[in-house]
């Protein structure tokens, strides 16, 4: 029975490609992880300049920037062969997206300039989402064997 959980001895993950593909793919998060700060520093300035800043706008904010840390998390654990973590970095970088986008096209609740910055953080995670499934990845993490 193979152990699947783990595959450091693979020599596929310490080629430049792989492992070029693990870098773009924490400069993407990191990309996300700014633009969460900058959308949180802007919230903060408009509530303390008397202008709108829902409850909404922090929590969502401030959840969107702390997954950064997850998401650097699954990349390292991932870079190192790990194929949970690879697992759950596509499953979250696939899914992610879809619900920052549909939130933002809710009428009414957040005002555009927000919608526009969270937009523009799920597209860097839709890059993660497709170096994930794709070909520089593709071989090295197969699937785990059903016990």
């Amino acid at each position: 029975m193979a152990n699947t959980d783990n595959i450091t001895g693979t020599t596929a993950l310490g080629s430049s490609r792989v492992q070029d593909a693990f870098g773009n793919i924490s400069k993407c998060i990191t990309l996300f992880g700014a633009i969460g700060a900058i959308v949180l520093g802007t919230v903060a300035v408009m509530a303390f300049t008397g202008h709108e800043a829902s409850p909404f706008m922090w929590v969502r904010g401030a959840i969107l920037f702390l997954i950064t840390f997850l998401l650097h998390r699954f990349t390292a654990r991932a870079a190192q062969g790990e194929y949970k973590a690879f697992d759950r970095l596509r499953t979250v970088a696939t899914i992610m997206p879809i619900a920052i986008i549909a939130v933002d096209l809710i009428p009414g609740l957040c005002p555009a300039w927000y919608a526009v910055l969270q937009g523009l953080s799920a597209l860097s995670i839709i890059a993660v989402a497709v170096i994930t499934r794709g070909s520089a990845l593709s071989g090295v993490f197969p699937a785990p064997n059903k016990k």
